[in-house]
């Protein structure tokens, strides 16, 4: 079985699509989705299937989610060796200075279109800067994502199709993947 890592946008973020990680991880466990473990409060969970097609089992999550909890979540999935790849690939890796909590990773379900990434090399960013990779956007912000004024020019150019995670997530969600699959 392969292990698997899923990210769900837009869960328990500002008080909106509020979903506890013990109900999410008894919905996966319902979608015969195999050790479903949860990683803080945002809909990471990595799990052991059997399931080759991540397009249609991500399209099971979204309609399980939906049905259980009542809105829609968009699900990204990542194998263990492409969460490993993203790592791997941080442009930002190696350079001093670089603060984990402040690099971010957008995971898209799949590559961006050409007039999406033209749209984002296009952008003049203050001090954040931007390292486009396949099927994820890096950014920086040295100041703290909060007080960027990057955020909503990307999710307009985007339309709100990736899930962000900072980069202690990200590296803590391949670890996770590991320790599942060196269990078996």
């Amino acid at each position: 079985m392969a292990v698997v890592i899923s990210l769900l946008r837009g869960v328990n973020v500002g008080g909106h699509h509020q979903i506890k990680m013990d109900e999410l991880r008894a919905l996966y466990e319902s979608l015969k989705l195999s050790e479903p473990q949860s990683y803080v409060q945002s809909g990471n969970v990595v799990f052991r299937t059997q399931e080759r097609d991540h397009t249609r089992l991500s399209k099971r999550i979204e309609d399980a989610v939906e049905r259980k909890f009542g809105f829609q979540a968009h699900v990204v999935l990542r194998t263990e060796s492409e969460l490993r790849g993203v790592i791997e690939k941080n442009p930002f890796a190696g350079r001093a200075g670089i603060e984990p909590g402040k690099l971010t990773v957008t995971f898209f379900a799949e590559e961006l279109p050409p007039d999406t990434r033209a749209g984002i090399r296009r952008i003049e960013a203050d001090r954040e800067e931007i390292k486009l990779g396949r099927r994820e956007l890096y950014v920086y912000f040295p100041d703290g994502m909060g007080r960027s004024k990057l955020t909503p020019i990307l999710d307009r150019i985007l339309k709100k199709t990736g899930t962000v995670r900072n980069w202690n997530t990200v590296t803590k969600l391949l670890e996770m993947a590991e320790k599942l699959n060196a269990s078996h």
